[in-house]
């Protein structure tokens, strides 16, 4: 198979594995650690109102869902290309971090949530992917 449509799927196929399994963690984080009383985690109304109800637990599986969605998604990316693997570990952060920044904007969270999940969650994620997926 030529390289270039090789590094296309795995990065492809790296995006749909860590985002499946972003969505995974999520879908489950409500059952792990229960929200407050009258917060609907679908609609963003409902979390805008009642943030300040938050402790830092309720924030610990969505930081776990985007830092280990980047993290597999590298990992696969790179066991799957061909070359210009760290490119490829790299490319699924970028992908990953423009999700995390559209996440902050619309979705209400404490400053220091956002931070540490766009510091930590993206890049060295995809790094340690790398790092993982070449040993």
């Amino acid at each position: 198979m030529n390289p270039l449509i090789r590094n296309i799927l795995a990065v492809v196929i790296g995006l749909i594995i860590g985002a499946a399994l972003n969505s995974f963690i999520v879908l489950i984080s409500e059952s792990v650690i229960s929200l407050p009383e009258g917060v609907n985690p679908n609609d963003a109304e409902s979390l805008k109102q009642n943030i300040h109800l938050f402790e830092p637990k309720h924030f610990l599986l969505p930081f776990l869902a985007h830092a280990l969605g980047t993290l597999a998604g590298a990992f696969v990316a790179v066991k799957i290309g061909l070359s210009h693997h760290l490119r490829l570990a790299l490319l699924i952060a970028v992908f990953f971090i423009i999700g995390g920044i559209m996440a902050v904007i619309l979705i209400p969270a404490p400053v220091w949530f956002c931070i540490l999940d766009l510091v930590a969650s993206y890049f060295p994620m995809a790094y340690l992917g790398y790092k993982l997926a070449i040993e």
